[in-house]
């Protein structure tokens, strides 16, 4: 993975996902906001035990605790993308076991979450080229001695908002496959043909309709010595592409300024406009005296002479002479 552009570090509390600034590019993600699951079962393990995976995630805020469990099945306070492990004894000789992973977020006792972010038509990678939106990663958790990370990549599809499902999807084993629980291929084996047409961006993520994918979770190590697990996910949505943000930012910042002006221009226009026709109808006034209050609008150039006269005169005091006339 190449060099990702680094952000001043940010805490969790001041990481705005309404403005997320990407090497001079501003996206707002405000939209995705709230909890987000993904699932995956590596089923791949030759131990005997199973592990069921179920990712989640807020963009926007730190995760909260789910209601009436305790801190042995949720992550810590600050977890802003967090893995819930169930440990499942295929012997069936012991319970199965809950293990909660922080992957990024802002703790007390660990590491920055550290962020950085690079457009995608940035990248060094190969895979990246034709595509829009960006990449974000993410830091902060352990598990162990292992590090762990989350890369999110936020490609831009103008047809999907992202947010309508949720980014929740029905199960994937550990090939990647789609296959649910249920043996059926997608969300219900009932997509249709134009659906299952739109191939995955990236030949490691699921290869479903879901607007929020998962990609991977392995282990690599990038410095000697130093193990880090990487949780890849891939999010479709508009809010990704270059000219969604700017044209939201545009709008909401003139909108109230440029339909002020022109309702006061309209208004003036209006009242010169009537007042002219009545002094025309009425008195048969010619020129200057069809304009309303005319004489007012002929005098405006004398009354801003006068009190700018005034203004400098109280500004600059009495004189040298200290208020005393001469005899």
């Amino acid at each position: 993975m190449s060099l990702l552009l680094a952000l001043p570090s940010l805490s969790s509390a001041s990481l705005s996902c309404k403005d997320i600034v990407v090497q001079g590019q501003h996206f707002d993600l405000g939209e995705l906001g709230g909890q987000r699951e993904v699932h995956w079962v590596d089923d791949q393990s030759d131990n005997g035990v199973k592990y069921n995976y179920t990712f989640k995630l807020d963009i926007c805020k730190k995760l909260e605790w789910d209601k009436g469990t305790d801190k042995t099945t949720n992550c810590k306070h600050g977890t802003r993308v967090c893995a819930i492990r169930e440990e499942i004894d295929l012997s069936g000789t012991n319970n199965n076991t809950i293990v909660p992973i922080d992957i990024a977020g802002t703790y007390s006792d660990g590491p920055p979450m550290d962020e950085h972010f690079e457009l995608l038509r940035n990248s060094k990678s190969h895979a990246d080229a034709g595509r829009e939106g960006f990449r974000a990663e993410l830091h902060g958790g352990m598990l162990g001695n292992i590090k762990q990370e989350a890369i999110i990549e936020f490609v831009c599809d103008r047809n999907r908002t992202g947010a309508d499902d949720k980014g929740k999807d029905d199960g994937v084993n550990s090939n990647g496959d789609g296959e649910d629980k249920d043996g059926k291929d997608g969300k219900d084996g009932g997509d249709k043909p134009s659906e299952r047409l739109r191939r995955r961006d990236d030949d490691n993520c699921e290869d479903n309709d879901n607007s929020l994918r998962f990609c991977g979770y392995t282990v690599n190590e990038p410095e000697k010595g130093k193990k880090v697990r990487s949780l890849r996910l891939n999010w479709r949505t508009k809010y990704a592409c270059e000219d969604a943000s700017g044209d939201a930012s545009e709008s909401s910042g003139w909108g109230f300024f440029t339909w002020f002006v022109i309702i006061l221009f309209l208004a003036t226009a209006s009242y010169l406009i009537f007042g002219s026709w009545l002094n025309y109808n009425r008195y048969g006034a010619r020129g200057w005296d069809l304009l309303p209050h005319g004489d007012t609008i002929r005098d405006v150039p004398y009354i801003l002479k006068d009190w700018a006269r005034r203004v400098t005169s109280s500004i600059q005091g009495p004189g040298s002479r200290g208020g005393y006339s001469a005899v």
